[in-house]
């Protein structure tokens, strides 16, 4: 397998790499963070959903920065769509349970994972169509910024950089749907590359703020 030649697609396969990382990282804190049993299942839901993203991240370096096959493109596509789509579910169930109870949160995982398959489903049946996925994300992101900021106002500790980082995230979703811009930092990046950055700031912000919640 050889790199690609776009400037590009080679930045955003860097910065897909880091975001990659960061997340990996995000759940080995989470995981190593002490805490009490009432707070596992969180840990877990979380977990998982970093992991999701961090997978979905590697998956696109892969996508974005190797010349490989048109089959073997479209399995990764597939599988990066899958696992973004559970990363937003479990996403939302991580807020659902930080703005009410794990109870409420449980009764609500069935119902956000069917949605996830359910826009697993229509990628499948509309290859090619990644705004369906912002829009997916955008919705869940602006619910996810509501409950932060309540949370934050109520004094809840970490909501504060929960809601930055939602904040950051539904940014960086706004800068990907604009195909058309770019910027020059020593190297090219696109709108890819773009959000990779922002999303990555984000994700510390997201990470810092479950940190937060869990350990205080």
């Amino acid at each position: 397998m050889k790199l690609v030649k776009d400037p590009a697609d080679k930045t955003t396969a860097v910065t897909d790499i880091i975001l990659s990382l960061v997340a990996i990282g995000g759940v080995m804190l989470l995981q190593w963070s002490p805490v009490n049993t009432d707070n596992l299942w969180r840990i877990h839901i979380w977990s998982t959903a970093l992991g999701l993203m961090g997978l979905a991240a590697a998956l696109g370096a892969v996508a974005h920065g190797l010349i490989i096959k048109t089959i073997t493109h479209n399995r990764i596509w597939r599988v990066l769509n899958l696992a973004l789509a559970l990363a937003v579910s479990l996403f939302v169930v991580g807020v659902i349970n930080d703005l009410h109870s794990s109870e409420v949160a449980k009764s609500a995982l069935p119902f956000m994972l069917a949605a996830g398959l359910g826009f697993y489903l229509t990628t499948l049946i509309y290859p090619g169509v990644f705004f369906l996925f912002i829009v997916y994300e955008g919705l869940a992101l602006l619910f996810s910024l509501g409950a932060y900021v309540f949370l934050s106002a109520a004094g809840e500790p970490g909501a504060g950089f929960m809601a930055g980082g939602v904040l950051l995230s539904l940014v960086a979703a706004g800068l990907q749907a604009r195909k058309s811009i770019f910027i020059t930092l020593i190297w090219k990046f696109d709108h890819n590359g773009i959000y990779h950055i922002v999303q990555t700031f984000g994700l510390l912000f997201l990470i810092a703020g479950l940190l937060g919640m869990t350990i205080l």
